[in-house]
């Protein structure tokens, strides 16, 4: 009888999402709209809901909270280097 491989283990699978670049996306914005959510609801006295933050987030802030986090993400240094990817190019234009 062969032992179940790595890759059909459930927690493995699981572990892998968690790691993915598109999951801590997700997590980020998701963390936003709760934001948003919990300042709108104080702001008008009441709960609004999470549908009606959704909404209100996508249509207000996405944009440029995507814009400001690829900027962010970008600006990261390498694993191993003290500057961002490419920061000296272009440094001499003007």
């Amino acid at each position: 009888m062969t032992s179940p491989s790595k890759e059909s283990d459930p927690s493995s699978s699981r572990e892998f999402v968690k790691q993915s670049s598109l999951y801590q996306e997700f997590l980020a914005e998701r963390e936003e709209i709760l934001k948003h959510k919990w300042l709108e609801s104080e702001r008008l006295g009441y709960d609004i809901g999470f549908e009606r933050a959704l909404l209100d987030w996508i249509r207000k802030h996405r944009e440029s909270w995507r814009a400001a986090r690829r900027q962010q993400v970008n600006q990261r240094p390498l694993a191993g280097t003290s500057a961002a990817p490419f920061a000296s190019l272009g440094a001499d234009r003007k």
